[in-house]
């Protein structure tokens, strides 16, 4: 592929390190016949060794100049489009399968991504991201360290997340200023009687005022839904695992 200047507007590092590739692929495991989908796969570079094992793959790419070069692969169904905007349920669904989701996320939207993928988790055999290390660190998270907050919660109720390999600045093009991970997220089983949208807004209460304890912040807003139920208010919300959260929204959910 001809040469190709990262555009810092879309968040562009290519991952030029064979080595880091090859550990990445061997991590995924593809097999022919799955429903991959890779976000953001830029010149190819991952693209390669994940079609060489499953033959067939679906890529997003927003950047208008890679995707026509990509369509000239058979070999890959190109997707012109921002990730934010994309169903992957109804990819899902057109695929007749559970996907499996890769990439090397743009590091300034990453975040998003990841709760945009949220609402497809049931659609989802497994996902594997490089990350911004930082971010890694917050998603697999344990209560009580400051590393654990809204995201960690948010994504812990609906994956198993578990942090695969360290990769340095110096394994992109152009090098990052940050260190990056890949990340593993196998969904985990949906929580029937809780509401998504409230646990969102719950958590977003809860940890809106960190440093304060919840009677504060979580404590108010549990007053003006007239909760009963019990709830220990006298701690900070990076103190409550995320098995407590789901227990509270689940008993204020609507039945």
């Amino acid at each position: 592929m001809a040469h190709h200047i990262a555009r810092k507007r879309f968040g562009q590092h290519f991952l030029t390190d064979r080595a880091v590739l090859d550990a990445i692929v061997d991590a995924i495991r593809p097999e022919p016949g799955e429903a991959l989908v890779e976000i953001g796969p830029g010149l190819g570079a991952m693209t390669d060794p994940l079609v060489a094992r499953c033959r067939q793959l679906t890529v997003i790419e927003l950047d208008r100049d890679l995707a026509q070069r990509l369509r000239k692969r058979p070999e890959l169904d190109v997707i012109e489009a921002d990730v934010l905007q994309v169903d992957f349920a109804a990819l899902a669904t057109r695929a007749g399968k559970r996907l499996r989701v890769v990439g090397n996320l743009p590091y300034n939207i990453s975040t998003p991504i990841l709760f945009h993928l949220l609402g497809a988790a049931s659609q989802v055999i497994d996902q594997h991201f490089m990350l911004q290390k930082e971010v890694v660190d917050r998603m697999a998270a344990a209560p009580g360290g400051k590393d654990y907050g809204r995201l960690s919660v948010m994504l812990q109720w609906r994956y198993r997340i578990e942090a695969v390999l360290d990769v340095p600045p110096e394994a992109f093009e152009p090098p990052p200023r940050v260190d990056s991970a890949v990340v593993r997220m196998r969904p985990l089983p949906p929580i029937a009687d809780v509401d998504a949208d409230l646990l969102g807004e719950l958590v977003r209460v809860a940890f809106s005022q960190r440093r304060k304890l919840l009677r504060h912040t979580l404590g108010r807003w549990l007053e003006a839904r007239q909760f009963v139920g019990e709830f220990n208010v006298q701690r900070r919300a990076e103190e409550v695992p995320v098995s407590e959260y789901l227990a509270l929204a689940a008993t204020l959910s609507p039945v």
